[in-house]
This record gives structure tokens, sequence and C-alpha cells, in this order.
């Protein structure tokens, strides 16, 4: 049975943990973005225009649900409607999001010092 060195598991390691947070992004997409913009759409506010397909704003979403009291002056979302909608549940699917987007980064910048090739 061959031996995995330590390089091939900072690979299978960033790999899994870059496929969970692309789960964690279409789960929050799929649950609180879309409750969060039919509730606004019921009052009349609409998503941006310019943001159709990309996913810009998710990051603005979640930011506001994790940090709900953090003084903005400019956002792309509406702060006042995405606080007043969110839920306990979309809290945690923010957080899952921007966690696993934070220990993806810092798993794969480890991985390129450790082990990017020597030029």
């Amino acid at each position: 049975m061959p031996s995995i060195f330590s390089e091939e598991w900072f690979y299978v390691v960033g790999i899994s943990l870059f496929f969970l947070w692309g789960i964690a992004v279409f789960l929050f997409g799929r649950i609180t973005v879309k409750y969060i913009e039919n509730e606004m759409a019921k009052e009349g506010i609409l998503p941006p225009d310019w943001d159709k397909g990309i996913g810009a704003r998710y990051p603005a979403y979640a930011g506001i649900i994790i940090l709900p009291n953090l003084k903005r002056h400019a956002s792309v979302v509406n702060i006042e409607a995405t606080k007043r909608y969110a839920r306990k549940k979309d809290f945690y699917l923010a957080l899952f999001v921007q966690s696993s987007f934070a220990v993806c980064m810092i798993v794969m910048s480890i991985g390129y010092f450790l082990y990017a090739p020597d030029s």
C-alpha cells in the first residue's frame, strides 16, 4: 500500500475545502438569499440589476447577517431589509459560508508557500 505524503494531503484537504465552500455558497444562495429577496420583492425592493447570475451580492448578505451592528455607509444590497428578514438559520448559513471560505483560503495559502515550485 503506497503511503500518502504531506503534499498529497494538502491537495486532498485543499480540494475538499474548496468543494465544501462551493456547497456552502450553493446552500446559502438557495435558502437564505432566495428567501430574503422574495421577502424584499413583496416590499418592492429589487436586487441589483447588474448582479444577475454572478452572485457578487452573496458576501454582502453574509456580512450583514453575521455582523448586523457594524456601521455600513454603502452596500450593494439593502442593509435594513436584510437585517429585518434574516432568520436564525440564515445566520448559521452565513457563518458557514464565511468560515469555509476563510479556512479554504488559509489552507491553500499555506500549501502554496510550503509546496510552490522554486523558480
